[in-house]
């Protein structure tokens, strides 16, 4: 179970992630929990991963790579820089190392391996599992100076510090389903193929999901991002941002809908269905702050609705009406 301040509570996915010829690419760190199963490949900055972890396909890092005890690589491991390979791992083609390799008993490596640095046969795990404790316990209290300060120790360098993308334990990652059992957050920017499973979802700007989102709790889509399915929740709210854009049908149990957000499907919630509308005011010399009001959506006037139980269905996708008001010309500017 995950103590508070973990790291590896939720699905977190940086901005600027894709999905490039089924390689999840990102030019930050990677840290993935045990036992889970990743379908793609990787290529990252650097990689940490627990226990029992299955990759499906290659593994490109420009840093440092540690894999824990008892991983499984289906396909070749380039490493640009350390290499630390726990106990029983088994590599199923070829193991690169720029820099050092420290490796641990019984593994396999089918293609063989090389590094230019030292070469250390013994387990190195107690070392990564004292890299995860110590950073977890700086999270865990919000000391993220420190955090990073670590960080920047271990891997012997002052690089930039760009959030890094966590994988929970026991997630399964595939070009069919990213599978999570925690909070899934994906930032702005990005680019993903497979059907999005979480306890809750948030998704930023301008980012392409090729599938769906479905989740017990909240889903958050914000503007500019286009989600190629439906968005489901079981007990939660739907907030559509405006210029998001959902190309299948929406059920929740509340809604909330942005000015100039765009569903191709039906709307379903068994509560609330509001509308926010963005009003523009007149152009003034004190120059107010723009308003914001959210009313309730008239189902009896703006939309044909049937009523089934406690569920609102919307039987065709609209775009709800600019409300922005002509201004009035004076007499004196006659």
């Amino acid at each position: 179970m995950s103590s508070p301040g973990d790291p590896l509570d939720e699905l977190s996915i940086p901005d600027g992630t894709t999905v490039e010829e089924h390689d999840i690419v990102t030019d930050s760190d990677v840290l993935i929990g045990s036992n889970s199963q990743i379908e793609f490949g990787i290529r990252s900055r650097t990689i940490a991963a627990g226990e029992r972890v299955e990759f499906g396909r290659q593994l490109e890092v420009d840093g440092d790579c540690r894999l824990d005890m008892l991983c499984e690589v289906h396909d070749s491991v380039l490493v640009g820089s350390d290499a630390y390979i726990g106990a029983r791992t088994h590599i199923g083609g070829q193991l690169l190392v720029s820099g050092d390799l420290d490796i641990g008993d019984d593994v396999t490596i089918d293609e063989g391996f090389e590094a230019n640095g030292w070469i250390l046969t013994r387990n190195p795990v107690p070392a990564l599992v004292f890299y995860f404790i110590v950073l977890s316990q700086y999270l865990k209290f919000g000391n993220e100076a420190d955090a990073d300060e670590f960080a920047s120790a271990i891997t012997g360098e002052a690089a930039e510090q760009r959030p890094p993308l966590v994988i929970p334990r026991g997630a399964e990652l595939s070009d069919d389903a990213w599978r999570v059992s925690t909070p899934a957050t994906i930032g702005d920017g990005c680019r993903l193929h497979g059907n999005i499973r979480a306890e809750a979802i948030t998704v930023g700007t301008d980012t392409t999901v090729f599938g769906s989102l479905r989740a017990r709790e909240d889903i958050e889509v914000g503007s500019g991002t286009v989600i190629i399915g439906d968005v489901t929740t079981r007990n939660g709210t739907v907030t559509l941002h405006a210029g998001s854009e959902v190309r299948g049908d929406v059920s929740c149990q509340d809604l909330v809908v942005h000015e100039g957000a765009d569903v191709d499907g039906a709307l379903r919630a068994k509560g609330d269905m509001k509308l926010v509308r963005q009003t523009e005011q007149p152009v003034s010399t004190d120059e107010p702050e723009p308003s914001t009001d959210e009313d309730e959506i008239d189902t009896d006037d703006e939309t044909e609705t049937e009523e089934t139980g406690t569920e609102t269905t919307k039987t065709e996708s609209t775009k709800p009406e600019s409300t922005e008001q002509p201004t009035e010309q004076s007499a004196d500017s006659a």
